[in-house]
């Protein structure tokens, strides 16, 4: 499936960025935002149809169990996200499930993002994912970077995040793709050791080079 244009109007550069847990990979995204690209946050966009999408609530539901939703203290329905993280990342077979109930609506709303970034003449729309080549998502895009770090920094940003234990976050990082992996697949490379204004120096030199690459499409 490639990415459906709008023919009618420009059609932007499509660049993937992804990365594994704590690589950095959001920070290059605002930076790149600041720069005036278009973002779209697959993982944002995933969270909000597992709490709107009927279609999503319901397999969720199925393959969970019905308290696997709950109402939040303003009413709202809640997904009850640490119980599904713990299988996910545990059980291959369930996270194949998850994904491919979550992935193909996330899909058609990255289309829907093209259409709208083309009438409006964005010129480089990206999509930050963090497995956006094991889910294929990687398909119709122009260009794909992927943010990598050393193990103990990914570690030490996903817990100054409360992203979990450093068990947990472990635990995450080996359920992802290797990063020698993604390198393999990415037409450009951000390596994230240093300091936050080492990082902008190579995103800006990232987005010099997303331009110039872009002028050969």
């Amino acid at each position: 499936m490639s990415v459906k244009r709008d023919t009618a109007a420009h059609s932007p550069v499509l660049v993937g960025i992804t990365g594994g847990l704590g690589s950095g990979k959001t920070s290059v995204c605002r930076i790149l935002a600041d720069m005036g690209c278009a973002v779209f946050e697959a993982d944002k966009v995933a969270k909000d149809l597992q709490a709107k999408d009927p279609d999503i609530i319901a397999g969720l539901k199925r393959m969970f169990g019905e308290n696997v939703y709950y109402k939040d203290a303003s009413g709202k329905l809640a997904l009850d996200r640490p119980s599904i993280a713990l299988k996910v990342f545990q059980d291959p077979g369930v996270r194949k499930q998850v994904n491919e109930l979550i992935h193909p609506k996330v899909f058609r709303a990255f289309q829907d993002a093209v259409d709208r970034a083309a009438r409006k003449g964005v010129k480089i729309l990206v999509k930050e994912a963090a497995i956006l080549l094991e889910s294929g998502g990687d398909k119709g895009l122009d260009i794909v970077v992927v943010v990598t770090s050393d193990l103990e920094k990914r570690i030490e940003r996903a817990m100054s995040k409360g992203v979990g234990s450093r068990e947990e976050i472990v635990r995450r990082i080996d359920a992802q793709w290797p990063q020698e992996k993604l390198i393999k697949r990415a037409d450009f490379v951000i390596e994230n050791n240093g300091t936050i204004k080492e990082l902008e120096s190579n995103t800006r030199e990232l987005y010099h080079k997303i331009l110039c690459a872009a002028g050969s499409l």
